[in-house]
Order: structure tokens, then C-alpha cells, then sequence
């Protein structure tokens, strides 16, 4: 194993900590993997002071050596392999925005699959985002919910052509990492006042009564607001 090996390894072991140790690992993978990537960290960190230690007691081991006597070049891979940790080192990973959100084209399905095994919960108002959607893939009759109450969080999306009142708010649904993450959402109804008021990407918590209303030509439920407060993201941002 050459120094380029080692640099690569211990690398990318001090990234994984890193995620762990600041709380970034959650704006990336599903906690159930946490235990693995931060085992993993530990053992390329572990590999790396292990190698050192067998150079540093058995010093002057030749070199893998090319025909003509010229050293083998180095690796692009290797080189690769170090760059992407060096730059995750640097760069500090950020939850996905609405932008997002609204050119996956999945922010008005709610037909898809969720993970996890739907349970009801008996009260309305203790729902969250996910809950009513999940409720909604269950039993997808917007009447059936005309008037219970609700209080989710989320974060602010604006998509073109709707309403001067009404905005959605969104959570992105992680089932492994952030590579499969995709967005689940509820049109709002503010009763005083422009959707505009409040910029994508803010957090809000809103309260108020569920009723029907016409979404991109089809009748869907709606969150009719009585009480919207921003609030803090969450440190980790998605939901499972």
C-alpha cells in the first residue's frame, strides 16, 4: 500500500467521523445507517495508523517498479478517491431546497409507495406531513378528511400558476440516502394575504382545517391555514 493509498483511505475515514461528529450525517443518509458509516470510519482511520506504524517499523520496503525501471504512475482512481474526500472535507453538505423539490416532479403524487408500514394516528392534529400523505395513499378521498384539524411542519415551495394565497409545504422522504430522497407535500390556503409573504425554503409550522379545493385541475385536499409561525429547520430535515 503506497502514501497515495494511505492519504486516500485516512481521508475519507476523517470525513465520515467529521459527518458524524457535526450532525452532517443526517442531511445524508437514513440513521439506520449510522452505525455502519461511522463503523467504517473508524476502520479506515484504524487501517491507516495500522500501516504507518508497519512503514515506520519496516522502513525502506522497495517499491512496485515499471519496466525500464521508471515507478508505476499513480493511480487516477486513487487521485479521484482523494480529491471527492478532500472536497467533502471542505464543503459542507446542505438539505435539499424547493427548487428541488419542484423540478423532481413529485411534489403533487400522491399515489406513490411511502416506506415504512402506514400507522393511524387517532388524532388529526397530531399528524405529521408524512402521516397525511401516507393517510392519503391509504384512503385517497379528500372529503373524508373535510374539516379535521392539522398541524404540520415543513419548509415553504411556490410552484408556478397557483394561486396568489396558497403555497405548499414540503418534506423530503429518505428511504436509504440522499440520493433517493424525493418530496411530499400539502397545498396551503393562507386566509389573509399573499402566499409571497413568506419565501421558499422558510420553515414553517402551520395550524388549521383541512378542506377540498381544485390543485393543477383535480380536486384535492388542502390545508385551509388559521395560524402559520416560522420556525427553525430542523437538524435533520428529512423524514422516514
Amino acid at each position: 500500500m503506497n502514501g497515495l493509498d494511505l492519504l486516500a483511505i485516512s481521508a475519507w475515514g476523517v470525513l465520515l467521523l467529521k459527518y458524524w461528529l457535526t450532525g452532517q450525517l443526517a442531511v445524508l443518509i437514513h440513521p439506520n445507517y449510522f452505525p455502519l458509516t461511522v463503523g467504517a470510519g473508524f476502520l479506515l482511520v484504524g487501517l491507516t495508523v495500522w500501516q504507518g506504524w508497519v512503514r515506520w517499523r519496516e522502513p525502506g520496503q522497495p517499491q512496485a517498479v515499471a519496466p525500464g525501471g521508471q515507478l508505476l504512475p499513480r493511480s487516477w482512481g486513487r487521485f479521484l478517491l482523494l480529491s471527492t474526500a478532500v472536497v467533502g472535507l471542505i464543503v459542507t453538505p446542505r438539505p435539499f431546497t424547493s427548487q428541488v423539490a419542484l423540478e423532481s416532479g413529485e411534489l403533487w403524487n400522491m399515489t406513490r409507495t411511502l416506506p415504512q408500514q402506514f400507522r393511524p394516528v387517532s388524532r388529526p392534529e397530531e399528524r405529521s406531513l408524512v402521516d397525511w400523505v401516507r393517510l392519503l395513499n391509504t384512503y385517497p378521498e379528500p372529503d373524508a378528511y373535510q374539516g379535521q384539524k392539522a398541524k404540520v411542519q415543513g419548509f415553504v415551495v411556490h410552484p408556478p400558476e397557483s394561486p396568489v394565497n396558497r403555497f405548499f409545504i414540503a418534506r423530503f422522504v429518505v428511504t436509504c440516502c440522499a440520493a433517493d430522497a424525493y418530496p411530499v407535500g400539502l397545498p396551503v390556503d393562507m386566509r389573509e394575504g399573499t402566499a409571497q409573504t413568506y419565501k421558499a425554503d422558510t420553515w414553517l409550522e402551520i395550524q388549521g382545517q383541512m378542506a377540498t379545493g381544485q390543485v393543477k385541475g383535480q380536486r384535492r385536499l388542502i390545508l385551509k391555514a388559521d395560524k402559520i409561525t416560522p420556525i427553525k429547520p430542523p437538524a435533520n430535515p428529512y423524514l422516514y
